[in-house]
């Protein structure tokens, strides 16, 4: 398989699709505490929800599983789903948000390219809220990669942003 071809400059991930267990619960995670808007359901099995008016950018659904488990931790499969936030008041807004709902955060870490919060939304997946640093804050090493770190982030000091 030849190595010379690169994905177009403008192409993105358009939206993520999750099974999950518990299509209410799913919601009102995604929904209520996230803030997704809904812009469709296909009955009880199926939700899908967006930011700014987006067809959709989270699929939810249980048509293989409804009532089941979680996905084994220690096994193949999606370690997290991120959230791009536009400014770093914005990521704030929502980490306020999780605290003052009492939501468990599982993690928060500099990448030095960004800034992210983790957590898990019912159903075990991983989910991180992040906001990017502008790219002429971003380091780059001598081979031209870029930097990327994991340090510890102060999510105090984000939360300055509000004040």
């Amino acid at each position: 398989m030849s190595t010379t071809y690169k994905a177009p400059a403008g192409t993105t991930v358009g939206h993520i699709h999750l099974k999950v267990t518990d299509l209410d619960k799913a919601l009102k995670f995604y929904r209520d505490l996230l803030g997704f808007e809904l812009t469709t359901m296909y009955g009880d099995q199926a939700a899908f929800l967006s930011a700014g008016g987006y067809h959709h950018h989270i699929g939810l659904n249980t048509w293989h599983s409804k009532g089941g488990s979680p996905a084994p931790l220690r096994a193949a499969g999606l370690y997290h789903t991120a959230f791009l936030y536009p400014t770093r008041k914005d990521l704030a807004v929502i980490v306020k948000r999780l605290i003052d709902h009492g939501y468990p955060i599982s993690g928060a870490s500099d990448h030095g390219v960004s800034e992210a919060i983790y957590l898990n939304d019912p159903d075990g997946n991983g989910v991180e809220l992040y906001r990017d640093r502008p790219q002429e804050e971003w380091t780059y090493l001598e081979d031209g990669t870029i930097e990327m770190v994991t340090d510890p982030f102060d999510v105090r000091g984000l939360l300055k942003e509000l004040d």
